[in-house]
Order: C-alpha cells, then structure tokens, then sequence
C-alpha cells in the first residue's frame, strides 16, 4: 500500500505560479496511475489532472491550459505546476493514487483511486 505526501502549497497572488509534489512511499510507483483533486470550503473535492502509468495525462477544463502534470518515477514523485493561478483555484490540493489500470489508463473520478494523501492548502489572493 502506498502513502502519499503533498507539499509546495501556500499563498499566492493571482497571476502567479506554485508547483505542488507528491511524494510516494510504500509502493512501486511506475505502477500508479496518480490524480490530483481539490476541494474548496462547500464544495464537494473535483479532479484536477491526472497521468497515467505511461505519463498520459487528462485535465479538468477549468485548468487546462493552466496546469501541468508531471511525474518522476526515478524520485518517486508526481508534480503538480499550476501557472496564472486564479482565486477560484483556491482549495485544498489532494494527491491520489491507484495501481489497478492499465499503462495507458487516466482515471479521473474520485472513485477510482484508493489512496489519498492529506491534502496542501493553496491560497490566492487578489
């Protein structure tokens, strides 16, 4: 079973840029497909991105053009690179991982991942 870490929140302004990392442990991470979701105070936790075991990745339309999902399975880590954030990109960022899909497979659901991490705070402010 795999433990996952977040880190590299904080506060931002708009406009500007954070690089979020996932750090797994536990597991072989080559063999997780990995998803980052958020969840802002009321609203229920929404997808991300995500990246598939051969690094293809899938985004959320509200982000797309905006983030970049990345992974490094030498270091054991999925990033996160979140440009031009937005006030509405403000939420609890979650790392989530799965190792039952094929190579090439992008879950995107919640559903669909069995391991989470404890969440980063990203702020940005006006």
């Amino acid at each position: 079973q795999v433990q996952l870490v977040e880190s590299g929140g904080g506060l931002v302004q708009a406009g500007g840029s954070l690089r979020l990392s996932c750090a797994a442990s536990g597991g072989t991470f080559s063999s997780y497909a990995m998803g980052w979701f958020r969840q802002a105070d009321g609203n229920e936790r929404e997808f991300v991105a995500a990246i598939s075991r051969s690094a293809s990745a899938s985004y959320a339309d509200s982000v797309k053009g905006r983030f970049t999902i990345s992974r490094d399975n030498a270091k054991n880590t999925v990033y996160l690179q979140m440009n031009n954030l937005k006030l509405e990109d403000t939420a609890v960022y979650y790392c989530a991982g799965d190792d039952g899909y094929w190579y090439a497979y992008v879950p995107i659901e919640r559903s669909q991942y069995r391991y989470w991490g404890q969440g980063t705070q990203v702020t940005v402010s006006s």
